[in-house]
């Protein structure tokens, strides 16, 4: 007995391919006259027609896959089709990078670590590719600043002294001159 008709007919009210449409074996006698749509909605409802379900694709093979490439599994040198550039780009890295750096070099200057003037010397260093990181711009910025306070302790220490040292001449300058006067006034009393 020929049901392609019924089975097109199927496919169309159930709405699905005529490969997902299942005829009962059973009943073909009562299946084969069936014309109708009205018919065929009558037996799909009385279980004679059945919408076969889906078939299952499963992505569990590509799920443990991709956890092994996680860890590093699979990413060897014969798994790489592209070049290096082309899987992760170097102007990529570079953009990121100098992100990381401007971002950390405004925080610090919004937060009064660094004043403008470091902060413009810095962005330059970090645009001439000097700091490779954050951690190590940030090593440098501690340095420069210990330096600088050192610097500024030392050159404190300095003008003390010069100020001390002045102060010494002109009090021995004074008590020379107060010598000089005292001297001079008993000449004429003899």
């Amino acid at each position: 007995v020929n049901l392609t008709t019924q089975k097109r007919l199927a496919a169309a009210v159930l709405k699905c391919g005529k490969r997902k449409i299942w005829l009962d074996p059973n009943e073909v006698n009562e299946i084969s006259n069936a014309n109708s749509r009205q018919n065929i909605r009558k037996l799909a409802k009385d279980g004679l027609i059945i919408k076969k379900p889906v078939l299952i694709h499963s992505r569990y093979r590509v799920r443990e896959h991709l956890a092994a490439k996680r860890k590093g599994r699979h990413t060897g040198t014969g798994k790489r089709q592209g070049t290096s550039d082309a899987r992760m780009p170097t102007q990529v890295l570079w953009m990121r990078r100098q992100r990381v750096l401007r971002r950390l070099l405004r925080k610090y200057r919004e937060s009064g670590k660094i004043d403008k003037h470091m902060y413009h010397q810095l962005y330059l260093k970090s645009k001439g590719n000097v700091f490779k990181n954050k951690r190590v711009l940030m090593e440098y910025i501690h340095k420069a600043k210990a330096e600088k306070t050192r610097a500024k302790l030392i050159a404190d220490q300095a003008e003390a002294h010069r100020v001390k040292s002045k102060a010494a001449r002109e009090r021995k300058a004074q008590r020379a001159a107060a010598k000089k006067d005292i001297l001079s006034s008993e000449v004429p009393a003899q």
